[in-house]
This record gives C-alpha cells, sequence and structure tokens, in this order.
C-alpha cells in the first residue's frame, strides 16, 4: 500500500466487506462506511470474480459493524490498513471502467476530463454495477472546477443532459433537505454537479488532489447547544469537499461545515448565509455543524444573498 487511502476511495477487508473511504486521515486505519458485503442471495454479481453482493443501508451497515467488527466502531468505521486486502483508487480503475461502460465514456469525453484526474466511486469502482447503476464520477483538485465550469457547455451541445422537472423532485424527496423544494432548486440550479447521460444520473463529486490532502482528522468538539446564525462567507475554497467548510465572519462562529451533500456547495464567497445546526467548541473557536444525523432535522445552510436576488 504506497499511501493512504483518501475520500471516494473504496478498502477491502479479509471478508471480502467493501467500504467507501469518507476522510482524510487514514495513515493507520481508513475512516469508511460499510457499503457491500457478500451474499450468496445478493442481488449484484462482482465484475472478474463472479462473488454476489448486496448493497447495505446506513443503519443495517452500522448495525452490521458493531455486532460483527466492533473494535473498528469510531464517528465513523475505522478500518486497520493492516487488515485491507485491496485499495480501490477511482482514478486508477478509470480505465477499466471506460473500456467496459459506454456511458462513462460518453461523460467523461462530453467534460473533457484529462488522465489522472477523475474516475468513478461507488459500485463502477468495485464492479458492482447494474444496468441502473447511477455515476458518481470523481474529479481530483482543481479539475473539480474545470468539469463544472465545462457541464453546463456540454449540456447546451447536447452531449449531456440536465435533469428533468421528475428527477429533480426525486432528488429532493431523496435528500429530504429542511429547504421547501422551490429554494432547494434555486441553489442546486448554479452548482452544475448533476446530470443524466444516456438517461442515467450521475453526480460530480470533489476530492483533493495528494498534494493538497491536510491528514490531521476533523476533530468532533463538546457539543454547546443548537444554534441559527446569519453570516458573511470569507471563503468557500472548499465548499465540495468532506465536511463542506464555509469561513464565515461572524462574532461567535467562525467556521460552517456540513457533513451532507445537499449542502455541497451551498453558497459562495461574499455572500450571506443563514445556517442551522449543532455548535461545537473547537479551543478557542465556535463550528457549526450541520449533518449530524443521515436525516438531520432542522439543520439547513441558505444564501440569503442568492435567494434575495442580490
Amino acid at each position: 500500500m504506497n499511501r493512504p487511502p483518501r475520500l471516494r476511495d473504496f478498502v477491502e477487508d479479509r471478508d471480502g466487506w467493501l467500504y467507501a473511504v469518507a476522510a482524510y486521515d487514514n495513515r493507520e486505519r481508513a475512516g469508511c462506511v460499510l457499503r457491500y458485503v457478500p451474499d450468496p442471495a445478493g442481488d449484484r454479481v462482482r465484475h472478474g470474480s463472479g462473488v454476489r453482493y448486496r448493497k447495505l443501508d446506513f443503519a443495517e451497515a452500522f448495525a452490521r459493524v458493531a455486532a460483527r467488527k466492533p473494535d473498528y466502531l469510531d464517528l465513523l468505521c475505522r478500518v486497520p490498513l493492516d487488515e485491507c486486502v485491496a485499495v480501490h483508487r477511482p482514478e486508477e480503475v478509470f480505465p477499466e471502467v471506460l473500456a467496459r461502460d459506454g456511458r462513462v465514456r460518453r461523460l467523461a469525453d462530453a467534460l473533457r476530463l484529462e488522465p489522472g484526474t477523475a474516475g468513478c466511486t461507488g459500485s463502477l469502482l468495485v464492479g458492482l454495477e447494474g444496468p441502473a447503476s447511477d455515476i458518481d464520477l470523481v474529479v481530483y483538485g482543481e479539475a473539480f472546477e474545470r468539469a463544472r465550469a465545462r457541464l453546463p457547455e456540454a449540456i447546451r451541445e447536447g452531449l449531456v443532459d440536465d435533469l428533468s422537472e421528475d428527477l429533480w423532485r426525486r432528488v429532493y424527496a431523496k435528500r429530504r433537505p429542511e429547504l421547501p423544494y422551490g429554494e432547494f432548486r434555486r441553489h442546486e440550479a448554479r452548482k452544475w454537479n448533476r446530470g443524466q447521460v444516456g438517461g442515467t444520473y450521475f453526480d460530480l463529486l470533489f476530492a483533493r488532489d495528494h498534494a493538497s490532502i491536510d491528514p490531521r482528522p476533523v476533530p468532533k468538539g463538546p457539543v454547546l447547544g443548537r444554534e441559527r446564525i446569519e453570516a458573511t462567507v470569507t471563503d468557500a475554497s472548499l465548499a465540495y469537499d468532506v465536511p463542506a467548510v464555509y469561513e464565515v465572519d461572524h462574532p461567535v462562529v467562525s467556521r460552517v461545515l456540513s457533513f451532507t451533500h445537499t449542502y455541497a456547495g451551498q453558497a459562495l464567497d461574499g455572500e450571506v448565509i443563514e445556517a442551522a445546526g449543532v455548535l461545537e467548541g473547537h479551543g478557542g473557536e465556535r463550528w457549526l455543524v450541520v449533518g449530524t444525523s443521515r436525516e438531520p432535522v432542522g439543520e439547513y445552510i441558505r444564501s440569503k444573498t442568492l435567494l434575495s436576488g442580490a
């Protein structure tokens, strides 16, 4: 294992369990979420091996790890690297995915992705995709912004498609954000990180390039209560990362963090946001955390600047 796993890689343990890497601080134990397990009755067959798998939802995955591998439990699953038999890296597997999937080839061509700057995570990465599988396209570092800028051009050129209104409604229902549908759509309309290719839904996902990775963990601080603030964003350069980070100008809170993809890219530098979540203490700083559970109630980020039309 020549370097630690990074966000959006997958790791595979000795039992063939497949985990999505959800952190950057992975030098000894990879911070992950369990996604797929071998199952003779599973509905997915792995390319190459023919082994059947099934996908777990969040609650079942957590319960399975707690029952079978409790030493992995932490804020995330923490899989020891010496118990991993493979690290599946999107950029390394991408040529194989392109060779077997015409939808992905069409998307990569439309976005003019350069070799080594992108790859697929999720089921495509580990060979468990089916005809109806979505495309989770990871784009690294500065190439991510180039891909986002290119997406509306590719849509206008007819190379890929925007989401239909019906599909937007389904995304909203799946995400279950606290924002009304109209506000959700206004925020999403300018992100250019979703679309369709050949009738298949895709997401553009950010991950840092290796030179930009900070291997220090994002700590959980003591909970000080729930809070709602209005603040001006001073730095949104990591707004598509995990967690999404918004540095803010506020008398108490220094940054707003979001652990839910719904609020990635939600605001731009200089915009005034309203944010509600859980207030944590971090030394002399206070951070507002949005997305403290799988479906956080009462937690959100909205750009008041966007909604005001300013």
